[in-house]
């Protein structure tokens, strides 16, 4: 299966999975909110990203043996394969054993970093955490396995086990809040679903990769382990730096302001991450068709294909930022009009999710071309300057001040990651890509207006109806603005052309079926 087709199926079950588990979270989080409230809400977003930064302990580990994988899979060398395998195996167990000591030894702070959690004891803060810790920690035991299911192009087997579990677990735990309205079923309930997940998994994939069972596995030489540790003390950084950007704002909020302000924050950032989830499925999708094109093609034919995905980025990010800017916080108004935020934050949530596109398509290349040392510093740097700015204005300006530390984090890795990927993976001049990111923030803002001055006539005040009608407009003026300005590009060109194929292909199918 060739490259675009193998991105292609990914994309497919991934948009399907997205769908489904993005429409009952949507349901489940209305349901939970109306039976347990907003500080049981705050409290379970806290914890989730709370379990995030403990997974630092993974470190880069399966980043660079995943980019290991490539090359043996691509050649069919089996017996390397196994190889690495074991070493990622051994390594993931010693991994899960070290998140499992640093969660306990955390636990005992727990009080100081919820605060105002009405009518919750410091005994169920610390048993709600042991659950989600539990998650965590045994979900190690088994994510190394999709490693080769990934490196084979095979993302789908993956998104649709998650899927699968997803469904039967969101379905359980509606069952279990509308009928008990109790935290402690729904977070067992989680719980149980998933073991039984990871359980089947094991065995799936033992079935799939039987050689993997084999007991007569060659060690890795002293180079291959030796490239190995090398990206990861690298990756080491770069994970240490995005814990600290990506995944500290929940506690700075908890910690400094209240529990139940991370819930309202919680509700906007669910509905950005199920729309950017299908947007990240593509860029996560053919992650592992740059790692095989990195291997098989000339830098050329690399530099070709990252124009066209870092065209479709700023297409669709920007697409779904305008969106948002127009209709986010309308959304929210019809949905739970008390956990509106101020426009300055919503502005800064914003601004950081459309560069964050540019990140993505810069992040992907970069892990599958295993540049991982010539940035390793960045996020640290990055990690550090979120932490100061946020911690320091979060007392003088509130919740604002949280995401303005976030906004200036983040740009500088748009800033600096070009010139890096530019001239490691292209050994071209990085003037051309920032002369296209101008390019398309002047059009993205000149659509922004245009959609403004429309949406002040069509949606004077906030309705179903007024909300649905912006929808459409936004839809047509956008994309109709965008192809008449980017239609006749190479970029547009080559994404019409797979378009084009795929119909074809489709026609032929439904021709002879």
């Amino acid at each position: 299966m060739g490259r675009i087709q193998s991105a292609t199926k990914n994309i497919a079950f991934g948009y399907v999975g997205n769908v489904v588990t993005q429409l009952l979270g949507f349901v489940l989080r209305t349901i939970f909110i109306a039976h347990l409230g907003d500080t049981l809400t705050g409290i379970n977003d806290l914890y989730t990203g709370l379990l995030s930064v403990l997974s630092m302990a993974e470190l880069g580990v399966g980043t660079a043996l995943n980019y290991s994988l490539y090359g043996p899979v691509a050649r069919k060398d089996y017996e390397k394969v196994k190889s690495y395998m074991q070493l990622y195996k051994k390594a993931y167990r010693v991994i899960g054993l070290v998140i499992a000591v640093i969660g306990l030894l955390i636990a005992p702070f727990l009080p100081y970093l919820v605060k105002q959690p009405e009518g919750v004891t410091v005994r169920d803060l610390t048993l709600y955490y042991f659950i989600f810790l539990f998650n965590t920690v045994t979900s190690y035991f088994v994510a190394y396995k999709y490693s080769l299911v990934n490196a084979e192009q095979n993302n789908y087997i993956q998104t649709n086990i998650i899927t699968i579990t997803k469904m039967i677990t969101v379905v359980l735990q509606i069952i279990v809040i509308i009928t008990t309205e109790n935290f402690y079923l729904y977070l067992l309930t989680a719980a149980f679903v998933e073991l039984v997940q990871k359980v089947f998994v094991s065995h799936y994939l033992d079935k799939r990769y039987p050689y993997l069972l084999d007991r007569n596995v060659e060690k890795l030489s002293k180079e291959e382990t030796g490239e190995i540790v090398t990206k990861t003390k690298a990756l080491v950084f770069h994970k240490v730096g995005d814990v600290a950007r990506l995944q500290t704002d929940s506690m700075i909020i908890s910690a400094f302001i209240n529990v139940t302000l991370v819930g309202f924050v919680g509700n906007y950032n669910m509905i950005l991450t199920s729309v950017s989830n299908f947007v990240n499925i593509i860029f996560n999708s053919v992650l592992s068709s740059f790692g095989n094109l990195i291997a098989t093609e000339s830098r050329e034919k690399q530099y070709s294909i990252f124009k066209v995905y870092r065209f479709f980025a700023c297409w669709i990010y920007g697409f779904s930022a305008v969106g948002f800017f127009l209709l986010l916080t309308p959304f929210i108004i019809l949905w739970r009009p008390e956990s509106v935020l101020p426009v300055s934050v919503v502005s800064c949530i914003l601004i950081d999710y459309y560069f964050k596109g540019d990140r993505i398509v810069l992040s992907n290349f970069k892990t599958a071309a295993g540049v991982f040392e010539q940035d390793k510093y960045l996020a640290l740097i990055q990690g550090a300057v979120n932490l100061v700015i946020s911690i320091v204005l979060v007392q003088k300006i509130g919740l604002t001040g949280v995401y303005i530390g976030t906004v200036i984090s983040g740009l500088i890795a748009n800033i600096t990651k070009p010139f890096i990927i530019y001239r490691v993976c292209f050994d071209k001049h990085v003037k051309s890509y920032f002369i296209d990111s101008v390019k398309y923030l002047v059009v993205l803002s000149a659509i922004f207006v245009i959609l403004s001055g429309i949406r002040r006539v069509i949606m004077p005040e906030v309705t179903i109806w007024s909300f649905a009608v912006m929808f459409v407009v936004i839809c047509f003026v956008f994309n109709g603005i965008f192809l008449l300005l980017f239609g006749r590009t190479q970029e547009f060109a080559y994404l019409w052309g797979i378009i084009r194929r795929k119909l074809k292909a489709k026609g032929k199918e439904d021709h002879y079926a």
